[in-house]
Parts: structure tokens; sequence; C-alpha cells
């Protein structure tokens, strides 16, 4: 059998604080969906990172691998040469995902993920723009910000800002047509680097895409689902159903992440699973079309998506990170 470890940053005790409380529950929500979905296969022994979180829903036959409080990286460490693979969740913001990636490949642990120099593309929202531009792959028209640079008076509105290094929702702003500056005293986003970037009309759509050696296989489309205000929240996703577009963002995946491996050199940079969230515009040929970011890392379209799949997907995430034919579509 093979041995699987399955680590996510949040439940192993690093998302504690109130502010984390948006990413702790998405976090939640994926390892718990890793966990149902990777017992479906009984060619895989499964681990599970229990860092102490109450109510952690997990199916039965999976192991609970325990951590000390404030020792979950260390314990991770040590125990990942333990196992065959390991598919490690971790957001961007503060290198956290890097730092945990390079680490367990320091400690000798085999990782079902991208590698190092795809990650720190694509943790930098800026420098990934500029991939993707020079690649002929559309992007929002945007900018770089200094922290604490007020946001240029014929910047045209309405607008996005987020964090150059950050994780879904975390510190994106709407930027109104109205509003001259942004910059407040209870904004934490100003006080670090960001991406200005026009506001793009459409449908906000994931597309997760299986890469490796054989290629990207990109899943269905997702819609996402987000609240209103200045400063929105991912609250749901839900299967895109429009099949002509949604060949459009499938397409686009594609090229997104190729773009970004060659970016780095190496054209297989992009292992195991990369989300691409994109807006899908109302022109059929694709030219209102953006790319937004790539998530170098396990995004909460799985939750859905593990669901539709036909067999494993964790299975399927290993196989393509490993160059192999397995796990059956959607």
């Amino acid at each position: 059998m093979l041995r699987v470890l399955l680590y996510e940053w949040c439940c192993s005790g690093g998302a504690d604080a109130v502010d984390r409380e948006p990413i702790a529950a998405e976090g939640r929500a994926m390892l718990e969906a890793l966990a149902r979905d990777a017992v479906r296969d009984d060619s895989l022994a499964v681990t599970v990172f229990d860092g102490g979180v109450a109510g952690l829903d997990l199916p039965r036959g999976v192991r609970r691998l325990q951590a000390p409080a404030g020792r979950g990286l260390e314990r991770l460490l040590a125990e990942s040469p333990n196992h065959d693979r390991v598919i490690l969740v971790a957001p961007e913001t503060d290198g956290l995902l890097a730092t945990h990636l390079a680490g367990v490949r320091a400690a000798g642990g085999r990782l079902a993920g991208c590698g190092e120099r795809f990650v720190a593309l694509t943790a930098d929202k800026q420098a990934t723009a500029v991939a993707l531009a020079a690649a002929g792959v559309p992007v929002p028209a945007g900018r770089l910000l200094a922290a604490g640079e007020p946001i240029p008076a014929e910047f045209h509105r309405p607008a996005v800002r987020k964090a150059r290094a950050g994780v879904g929702c975390d510190g994106l702003r709407l930027i109104r047509e109205d509003l001259r500056s942004d910059l407040r005293e209870d904004d934490p986003v100003a006080e670090g680097e960001s991406r200005l970037e026009a506001f793009v009309p459409g449908a906000s759509v994931g597309v997760s895409c299986l890469c490796g050696p054989l290629g990207v296989r990109p899943l269905p489309p997702m819609r996402q689902l987000y609240t209103g205000g200045d400063q929105p929240r991912l609250v749901g996703l839900e299967r895109f159903d429009q099949p002509a577009a949604a060949d459009r963002g499938k397409a686009l995946a594609i090229r997104a992440i190729e773009a970004c491996n060659r970016a780095t050199g190496d054209p297989e940079a992009a292992a195991g699973w990369v989300g691409v969230d994109m807006i899908l515009g109302d022109r059929e040929d694709g030219r209102a079309d953006r790319v937004l970011e790539l998530n170098p890392r396990l995004t909460t379209s799985f939750v859905g998506l593990s669901a539709m799949f036909d067999g494993s997907l964790v299975r399927a995430i290993i196989d393509a990170a490993d160059g192999c034919l397995g796990g059956r579509g959607v």
C-alpha cells in the first residue's frame, strides 16, 4: 500500500488568530474532504496530521498523527520521510507554503506537489501577472503598489487591490469609483506591497488542474460565489454550467500553467494540483476573459470536485505528479 500523509496548515494549529478564521474554515473543509476522498482507494494507507482541532471529522480507517501545540512543523518534518507521498496544504502568505514544502523536501519527504520555482512565481501575484502577460495570456491591467503608497488618482475605477503575497480573499479590497484613496488605519494590506488591478466584470471561475510530466489536465470549472461589499469573501462554489465558456476556461487554465512552467525554466514545475482563478466575460471569442492568479496548492474547489469524481481524486493527484495515467474522471 502507498502510505500517504495529509497535512493542512490551519488544522496543524497554524490559524488560531481571529483574523485567520475564514482561512481556517476553508482549510478544515479541505482536510476533511481530502481524508474522505483518500479512503475510497484501497491502495492508500492514509494518515492525517491532526493538530488538535476540536471536532475534526475524519472517516474510519484514517490514522491520526498528533502533534504538541506549537510543534506542528517539527513533527511534520520528522514524519514526512516515513510516508511514500505527502500532500501539503498551506497558504502562500508570509512564505508559509514555500517554507513547508522546502522543509519536507529537505527532510527526505516526497511531495505530490509543485516545485519550489513554480511556487515562488505563483505566490507573487505581481510576478505571475507579468509572466502571464509576457506569454500572451490575458490578465487585468495593473501595477505594483509599494507599502504605504496611495492609489494613483488616475488609475481607473472600479479597481481591486490585493496583497502581493496572499491567499484567497485575505486582504482583498474593492476600490469604488468614488474612492480616491483606500489607505486606512484599519487596512493591513496597505502596510505591505500589493497589486492594484482593474476590476473585470464577468463570471468568477476557478479551474483546477492535475499537473505533471504528462501535461495539464483541467477538471470541470467551478463558479465562485462571493459576498458583496468592499471586502468580499468566498461563500460557496457550484459547477459552472455554461459549456462553451467552460471550455474556454479550461483552455485558458492550460495556457496559464504552461506559461508559468516556461517562466520557471522547468516544463514540469507544476505538479499535483494547481488552481487557476479567472474571470470569464460575455464575449464568445474569449477576448473579455482574464486570468487573475494561480494557486500552487490544493484549493477549496477540491471539496466540490471530489464529490463528483469517479474514484479517488487524491489518487489522481498523486498519479499526475508521478507522471502516471490513473484516476477516472468526472
